[in-house]
């Protein structure tokens, strides 16, 4: 299996336009771990000033396939086929913070956990995508 190729942070940013609208910063990546954040902004909330599922959802996801990406073989692509969440607590200020690592790393198969937390270090929620 050949390792994908090496690009640097801002390069695969570029490869997420969704994440990239809605203020999701990749932070670092390698393929053993990537992280990645999302600021509140009330564009981005829903009743009582959380930040939405949904844009928790898009950081997650896009850290975990960032995460992905990196494990897979030259020539391979990647899609999520699956993703559980579990949303621990609701989010009115500060910054989200996603760690994404791997599970299973296989020929036709990667799963990944990919952990979110508030700026107090606290889990926001906890995503497993294949």
């Amino acid at each position: 299996m050949k390792p994908a190729p090496v690009l640097t942070t801002a390069q695969m940013q570029a490869l997420m336009p969704l994440a990239k609208t809605l203020g999701v910063e990749l932070v670092s990546a390698s393929k053993s771990e990537v992280m990645g954040t999302l600021a509140w902004a009330e564009r981005l909330t829903t009743a009582g000033g959380m930040l939405h599922g949904g844009a928790l959802m898009v950081l997650a996801d896009s850290i975990g396939a960032a995460l992905a990406f990196l494990n897979l073989p030259t020539g391979a692509s990647t899609s999520t086929t699956s993703s559980n969440t579990v949303f621990l607590r609701g989010v009115t200020a500060g910054v989200v913070t996603a760690t994404a690592r791997p599970l299973h790393v296989g020929r036709r198969t990667i799963a990944v956990v990919v952990e979110l937390a508030d700026g107090h270090g606290r889990a926001v929620a906890q995503v497993t995508q294949s």
